[in-house]
C-alpha cells in the first residue's frame, strides 16, 4: 500500500497499520485484449504484395493501409495508421483492429464483403452517432465483440447484432438508455458504459438476460437504476452521486458478488439495515462516501473498502453477531484508513471475529 508506516500494534495476530489513502483500484475484473500487434516499421513492404510469385491470394485482398500476417489468416490490423475511413474488409476476415485512427463514421455497407465478422474493435477513434448507419451492423451475425469507447458517441447505436457478447461504450458522451434499447441482445455478458454523461436509464437494461458485468462508473447517476438483469455478478457505479441503496436491493440480484460503490454521496440513512447482509456478496468498496458507521455485512464477505469516510466507532457486531469456534467472519481484506477511528478503537475480540484478516488499516 502506498504511504503505509511500520506495524503499531498487535491484537491477537491481527496487525494494524496506520496508513494513508491511495487512489490504486483494488480490483478490476475488466477484460484487456492482448491481440493488439504494434505497427511495423516494413509496413512499405506491404505495397509490394502481388509481385511476388506464390504470394498467398489471402493476401492480395489485404488493403495497403494494413497488416494481414500469415500468422493471423483470418485478422486484419490497421490500428494507428491515421486512417479518416474504415477501409475494404477482405470476406476472409474475422478480426479487425481499427482502433487509434481519425475515423469519424462508419458507412452503410462497409462490413458486407465480411459478413463472418467475429471481433471488430474501433475504439479511440473520432466517432459520431450521426455518422454511423443504423443498419451497418445488422447483417453481422457472427459478431462478439464491439469496441467503440472513447469516441463522440451521444447515442448507444441501434440494430446491434443479437450475437454480441461483449460490448464496450466507455469513454463517450451517452447522455441516457433508452427504454428497450437492449431489448434482443439475450447473449451479451458485458457492458462497458463508464465516463458517459449518463444521468437515467428507462428501464434500458431490459432484454438483457445474460448480462454478468455491468460498469457505469463516472457518469452522473443520482440513484441506482432498477430493473438490473437478474445474472449480474459484477456492478460497477463509483464516481456518481448516488445518496442511497434501495431496500432489499441485493435479494433482488441474488448472484452478485462484487460492488462498487466508491466515490457517492453515501449516507447512514442512505443504507437500509441488512441491505448488504447477503451470503452471495464476495467484495464491497463503499470507500470515499460520507458514512459515520460501518455497515452490516454477510459473514461470506472477503474483502470490504470502507476507508475515506467518517467513521466514528468500530463495530464488531457489523462483522459478528457471536463469535465461538465456528461462527467468525471470512474477511480477509479490510480498509478503514483515512476515518477518525484509529487502532486503539478495535477491541481485542477482534482477533477471534476477524481471524483471517491478515491486516486491517486504520
Amino acid at each position: 500500500m502506498v504511504g503505509a508506516t511500520a506495524a503499531k500494534g498487535v491484537a491477537g495476530g491481527i496487525y494494524f497499520r496506520q496508513a494513508t489513502y491511495s487512489t490504486h483500484s483494488h480490483w478490476d475484473t475488466r477484460e484487456v485484449d492482448n491481440r493488439e500487434a504494434e505497427y511495423s516499421p516494413f509496413q512499405w513492404l506491404s505495397q509490394l504484395r502481388g509481385r511476388l510469385a506464390g504470394w498467398q491470394s489471402e493476401a492480395l485482398d489485404c488493403p495497403l493501409e494494413c497488416d494481414c500476417p500469415a500468422a493471423y489468416p483470418t485478422a486484419m490490423y490497421c490500428h494507428s495508421r491515421n486512417l479518416q475511413h474504415i477501409p475494404y474488409v477482405p470476406s476472409h476476415i474475422k478480426y479487425v483492429y481499427l482502433q487509434r485512427n481519425q475515423i469519424t463514421g462508419i458507412q452503410d455497407g462497409v462490413f458486407d464483403n465480411a459478413p463472418n465478422l467475429v471481433w471488430v474493435i474501433l475504439s479511440h477513434n473520432q466517432l459520431s452517432s450521426e455518422k454511423i448507419s443504423d443498419s451497418v451492423f445488422v447483417e453481422l451475425g457472427s459478431l462478439v465483440r464491439l469496441y467503440l469507447d472513447n469516441n463522440e458517441l451521444t447515442h448507444v447505436p441501434r440494430n446491434l447484432p443479437r450475437s454480441l457478447t461483449d460490448l464496450r461504450l466507455s469513454y463517450n458522451k451517452i447522455t441516457n438508455i433508452s427504454s428497450n434499447l437492449f431489448e434482443s441482445m439475450s447473449n451479451l455478458t458485458t457492458l462497458q458504459l463508464q465516463g458517459n454523461d449518463i444521468e437515467e436509464v428507462d428501464g434500458g437494461l431490459t432484454g438483457l438476460k445474460s448480462l454478468m458485468m455491468l460498469d457505469m462508473s463516472k457518469n452522473k447517476l443520482m440513484k441506482i437504476p432498477d430493473n438490473f438483469p437478474k445474472e449480474l455478478q459484477q456492478l460497477y457505479l463509483d464516481h456518481n452521486n448516488i445518496k442511497s441503496v434501495p431496500v432489499g436491493f441485493l435479494t433482488m440480484y441474488p448472484k452478485l458478488q462484487f460492488i462498487r460503490l466508491s466515490h457517492n454521496s453515501l449516507t447512514d440513512e442512505g443504507l437500509p439495515s441488512n441491505v448488504f447482509n447477503t451470503s452471495t456478496l464476495v467484495e464491497l468498496d463503499l470507500s470515499f462516501n460520507q458514512l459515520e458507521k460501518i455497515p452490516l455485512v454477510s459473514r461470506n464477505l472477503e474483502n470490504l473498502y470502507l476507508h475515506a469516510n467518517k467513521i466514528k466507532e468500530f463495530s464488531l457486531s457489523s462483522f459478528c453477531d457471536t463469535i465461538d469456534g465456528t461462527n467468525f467472519s471470512r474477511l480477509r481484506v479490510l480498509r478503514l484508513d483515512a476515518n477518525k477511528i484509529s487502532a486503539r478503537d478495535i477491541p481485542v475480540e477482534a482477533a477471534y471475529c476477524l481471524r483471517l484478516v491478515s491486516s486491517v488499516n486504520v
